[in-house]
């Protein structure tokens, strides 16, 4: 198997949309999107071993550089969410496209993608390859896979 062949990883979360993220019309602000994506980008990278702390004690910040959203359906107060975040690139960024469903339909509601750029703590130089220790951790991933 080819390191091109490897699976990448993907998380998935739920939750439920609450009151204080809706309008008057019970329909979830846009903003809030960012958030639920958020929660499912720390799942998928708890899931590689190199969460935001791990990050800063191997000398990177990961700051997003690019984030897209595109709505399709409104999420709503009460309803339950299914978030999905998949690694898509790593190479020279770490691109992670996401999927907002409905959690009991599985009715899409949004799509988006973020791209973080790995910048040196010491120098605060943005890194045009990704650095050793997210390589390292996701080779160790892919070769947990079955």
């Amino acid at each position: 198997m080819t390191p091109d062949d490897r699976p990448l990883p993907r998380a998935e979360v739920e939750l439920e949309v609450p009151f204080h993220d809706v309008d008057m019309m019970e329909v979830a602000w846009h903003g809030h999107y960012v958030r639920y994506l958020e929660i499912a980008r720390c799942r998928l990278l708890d899931a590689i071993d190199y969460n935001y702390l791990q990050m800063r004690a191997s000398g990177f910040a990961w700051p997003i550089i690019d984030l897209r959203l595109r709505y399709a359906a409104p999420a709503r107060f009460a309803q339950r969410l299914a978030i999905e975040a998949r690694l898509s690139e790593w190479e020279n960024r770490l691109k992670i496209d996401y999927t907002i469903r409905c959690a009991e339909s599985r009715k899409r509601l949004t799509r988006a993608w973020s791209v973080q750029v790995a910048v040196g703590l010491d120098d605060g130089e943005m890194r045009l390859a990704s650095p050793p220790a997210l390589i390292e951790r996701l080779i160790a991933w892919q070769e947990a896979q079955p």
